[in-house]
């Protein structure tokens, strides 16, 4: 689903969703990894935001690639080799080893790391979250 805000009728600029920053437009993302917060778009060009997603081979990748299923702990056919590797590893853990690794993550999650760094970073919590739910469960 696709939305937008006029942001001369709704005064959002700046605050937690960075409207404004960096031009215009400013361009989020939200699904079940980004929670309410969401995530803004990375441009992949040197163009305007508005000249690159006008290109529609860009709109379409970009659509492509935030569009995805999420991994899915208890169903493996949307996660990538990396998340499945993670997900055996600490599936066999204790509830006490979840929470402390997301604690962790947390706080490496709010430091400066490259983009790549910082998604794998998320993605880790989002799992272990996912996780942690089905440990409680267990209980």
């Amino acid at each position: 689903m696709f939305g937008d805000v006029n942001l001369q009728d709704a005064g959002i600029n700046g605050g937690e969703y960075g409207a404004g920053a960096g031009g215009w437009p400013t361009v989020r993302y939200f699904n079940a990894q980004t929670g309410y917060k969401g995530a803004p778009y990375k441009q992949k060009t040197s163009k305007s935001m508005c000249d690159e997603l006008g290109d529609m081979e860009y709109m379409r990748a970009y659509i492509d690639e935030q569009g995805k299923k999420p991994c899915n702990v208890n169903d493996l056919a949307d996660c990538s080799d990396k998340d499945k590797t993670f997900i055996d590893n600490w599936k066999v853990r204790s509830g006490a080893d979840i929470s402390a690794e997301i604690t962790r993550l947390e706080k490496l999650a709010t430091g400066k790391a490259k983009p790549d760094i910082q998604a794998w970073i998320k993605q880790r919590i989002f799992l272990l979250k996912e996780l942690g739910k089905i440990v409680k469960s267990e209980l």
